[in-house]
């Protein structure tokens, strides 16, 4: 056995202590200068970003927009979004020189209205302690739940941030996702999912392991008819270059499971005509070894908030979904301080998308807005996450995602529940059993 130098020991000691004491003031900042999850609580100079109070109270009523009464600062325009760039990103420049005549973004009082659950603040504070990346960054290990890095150092780890976000644990949610023509004209695609994180499991199979589990899930298309009848089955993994994601698919006309390892990346998302990938779900998803993740830093930037007047439930589809974009008179956009981090596509790796650049909110970390680029660097695709508090179960999440084709003019919603009475259920609680090959085989029968 080596035995250190008392010198060696005692410059150990030293190190550990200093690393006990970063990490000490690093939790002690996120109930000081930062909040629990990691943004800053204080607003910004001019006071048009107010300081972060707590959030907005829990209360049973989920629908009732609690800013109905206020009117917008401003609205962006065509004419008037040059006086506005350094607030905007070149993804929603894009669509005001697309759409000239009808886009516009109505800019209404900033409020940070982001609140979680007290034991989340406190697994964030934990993950301080023991979250970290794998050798390559692709994975996760010592990771408590949920939002991995409150105080995070690169790309990677504010990406991993958007994904491991709190979600409300276990939930079921009936909505729509809706390719809409260049024309206006569409046909909503109804679906329903499950999602369950493997500590919110009811019981599990003996001796199975969630170990490198972040979530499970499936999805069922439920109309139109010649869309049913086939189910995913996925089981997310943290570490997807060491385990890759398990995906299962049942086929209706088959009536078999197939594995489905191509459910990722670049493949195209289920029932969207096309106008999405399979990592586009939820504006980011799935493994990031593709790309180089460059953090640039924060700014202040214009994104969809507390979108509730568009979540309203005496909306139809028609009333929100218009030719080119959704109806802008049911958007509504706020100043917020955001992530801005850059993917760039790694040498040697394919994906449809040569570049993507990704704004993520500070108080939620959910990616609010995203640029997507083709391989000729030419800006594709704008997607948008218009959200708000679900404040029956203190979780911020989406209204609705949007992803516009600038070449074709066509765009995809997805998210909607206006017509879908509850929407997202956050009550349900699964056992392990529901998410196997033989329970999406008994659900296809």
């Amino acid at each position: 056995m080596i035995q250190l130098s008392l010198p060696k020991k005692l410059l150990c000691t030293a190190l550990l202590l200093t690393l006990a004491g970063g990490l000490q003031a690093n939790a002690e900042r996120l109930t000081q200068d930062l909040t629990p999850v990691g943004a800053e609580r204080a607003g910004n100079a001019d006071g048009t970003i107010p300081a972060w109070d707590g959030g907005i109270s829990q209360s049973s009523d989920r629908y009732t927009n609690p800013f109905a009464d206020e009117q917008p600062l401003f609205v962006i325009t065509a004419e008037n979004y040059q006086n506005y760039r350094d607030r905007l990103s070149d993804g929603q420049v894009a669509m005001f020189q697309r759409y000239p005549d009808t886009f516009r973004m109505p800019v209404y009082p900033t409020h940070r209205t982001a609140a979680l659950p007290e034991h989340i603040y406190e697994a964030a504070k934990n993950n301080l302690n023991s979250a970290r990346l794998t050798e390559d960054g692709n994975g996760l290990l010592g990771f408590n739940e949920a939002l991995a890095f409150p105080i995070p150092e690169n790309g990677l780890q504010v990406i991993w941030n958007h994904m491991t976000r709190y979600r409300g644990g276990a939930l079921e949610r009936n909505f729509v996702q809706v390719p809409v023509q260049a024309n206006g004209s569409f046909t909503p695609v109804r679906i329903n999912e499950k999602l369950s994180w493997p500590s919110y499991l009811k019981s599990s199979a003996d001796g199975e392991r969630h170990d490198n589990i972040l979530f499970y899930f499936v999805q069922e298309v439920t109309a139109p008819a010649r869309l049913t009848g086939n189910i995913l089955l996925v089981h997310e993994t943290m570490n997807q270059v060491q385990q890759p994601r398990q995906a299962w698919t049942y086929n209706s006309g088959q009536r078999r499971v197939r594995l489905a390892p191509n459910i990722a990346y670049d493949a195209p998302g289920t029932a969207t005509d096309g106008q999405r990938t399979t990592d586009n779900l939820d504006m980011f998803n799935g493994a990031p070894d593709r790309y180089n993740w460059n953090l640039v830093g924060k700014q202040e930037l214009y994104i969809p908030y507390n979108s509730w007047k568009l979540a309203d439930r005496n909306l139809s589809y028609s009333d929100i979904l218009q030719a080119g974009h959704l109806n802008p008179d049911l958007t509504r956009y706020e100043l917020h301080r955001v992530w801005k981090v850059e993917a760039t596509l790694k040498d040697g790796q394919r994906h449809v998308y040569g570049k993507r650049t990704f704004y993520i909110d500070e108080d939620t970390w959910q990616i609010a807005t995203v640029d997507h680029y083709d391989g000729r660097g030419e800006l594709w695709r704008v997607g948008e996450m218009h959200q708000f508090q679900y404040r029956d179960v203190q979780v911020p999440w989406a209204v609705a995602e949007t992803f516009y084709d600038l070449q074709s003019g066509r765009y995809l919603v997805g998210g909607l529940t206006n017509e879908e009475g509850v929407g997202y259920d956050f009550t349900q609680r699964f056992d392990f059993r529901d998410f196997t090959p033989q329970a999406i085989r008994r659900m296809g029968r």
